[in-house]
């Protein structure tokens, strides 16, 4: 029922802090009474935002990059052929999730079969595709899912297990739509980003939030380099993008940690600057050819060189005339301060190319000629 305003007065003036009813009736009566002092404020006056602006909605950017991002399904024989199909390991990307029952139903239907589920993205109309190694290594066959459903197998191009890249071609009667790589380096700390794959086997899905931190080194391997991120990320989403605001991909979904084997806000993505060239050598060689130097490497307590504490013999240290208790301060013109950064730097190497090794011999400068060789597949060191 609607009551009158006038009946709501009286309330409305009891209510009102500092009016008491004696200012009523002086202000009935035309009495001039003292102004109410300010109550000070608790709070800082009003100052310039330092973020001036942010999406209202990531609706534009996932219609823009959704359709380049797709899922991956793949198929392995059993490790174990006596084992029972129905007691077959759950791939993680299915295990405690609604999907559960329904892998266990197709295990039974295929028998000898194992399958798994990741993400990946287009990166050319023609269908090459970029995904982890991790997500395909060991499949026999491999299904790649369209956002417009469309379905296509595809084949192995080439594949990276030290920083766990793997490329994958399709064949498509059409171009396909492809997202461009982004400079990682130009990702700051506090950044949006935008993460998209297929976790736990659900379909295409995207989750949004800020790069935590850079240069995470999470212990998978020497050129561990990881964007933290905290946009949820799942099993299921390995191998998908991460986009910047302007719908370029500047990392690769890669790791998570979590105690329950869901997201808790701690993901890793593996920066554009390491993995585009990767990609491209992939293309190109489908292997990657990495540079050796044969060193085993101790960091010091501070900044300005890495100590060599072991030589392998006839290795290209050994025939460049290195020697046990040498410092790398550099190589080439490019300064050396961790052992990580001497690796990768002459992983970044072709072998057989030479390189030039500046190091401290107790208390001299030299100077010495090496050629590059090339890495074994199982080598930790340099």
């Amino acid at each position: 029922m609607h009551r009158p305003a006038s009946r709501l007065l009286p309330v409305l003036l009891l209510g009102i802090p500092g009016l008491t009813m004696q200012t009523v009736a002086a202000c009935a009566q035309g009495v001039a009474t003292p102004a109410p002092q300010p109550t000070p404020s608790l709070f800082a006056a009003p100052v310039a935002p330092v973020v001036s602006s942010g999406p209202l909605t990531f609706a534009p950017l996932v219609r823009q990059v959704g359709p380049a991002v797709v899922n991956i399904a793949v198929s392995q024989s059993a490790q174990d052929s006596r084992q029972a199909p129905g007691h077959q390991p759950l791939p993680p990307s299915v295990k405690g999730t609604p999907f559960e029952h329904r892998f266990r139903e197709r295990m039974r239907a295929h028998g000898e079969e194992m399958l798994g589920a990741g993400s990946g993205f287009l990166i050319d109309p023609t269908g090459v595709i970029v995904t982890n190694a991790h997500v395909v290594g060991g499949a026999d066959q491999i299904t790649v899912s369209l956002a417009d459903g469309a379905e296509y197998p595809a084949q192995l191009v080439g594949s990276d297990d030290l920083t766990d890249i793997a490329v994958i071609q399709i064949r498509a009667p059409r171009p396909l739509p492809f997202v461009p790589w982004g400079d990682s380096r130009l990702v700051n700390i506090g950044d949006w980003i935008m993460a998209a794959g297929n976790p736990f086997g659900l379909g295409s899905s995207v989750t949004a939030g800020i790069v935590s931190a850079r240069g995470r080194d999470i212990g998978t391997g020497p050129f561990d380099d990881f964007f933290q991120i905290d946009a949820p990320i799942n099993p299921g989403n390995s191998g998908g993008p991460s986009f910047n605001l302007g719908g370029q991909v500047v990392a690769v979904n890669t790791a998570i940690v979590s105690p329950t084997g869901g997201s808790v806000g701690i993901g890793f993505g593996l920066p554009s600057e390491i993995v585009a060239p990767i990609v491209e050598e992939l293309r190109r060689k489908g292997r990657i050819d990495r540079g050796w130097l044969g060193v085993t490497l101790a960091d010091g307590p501070g900044h300005g060189g890495v100590q060599i504490v072991g030589i392998d013999r006839d290795g290209p240290a050994m025939k460049a005339h290195l020697h046990i208790g040498d410092v790398i301060i550099a190589v080439n013109d490019e300064p050396i301060d961790t052992s990580r950064m001497l690796i990768r730097s002459i992983a970044a190497k072709q072998p057989e190319s030479t390189v030039v090794l500046h190091i401290r011999r107790h208390h001299e400068i030299l100077g010495l000629n090496a050629c590059v060789g090339h890495r074994p597949d199982e080598d930790p060191e340099d």
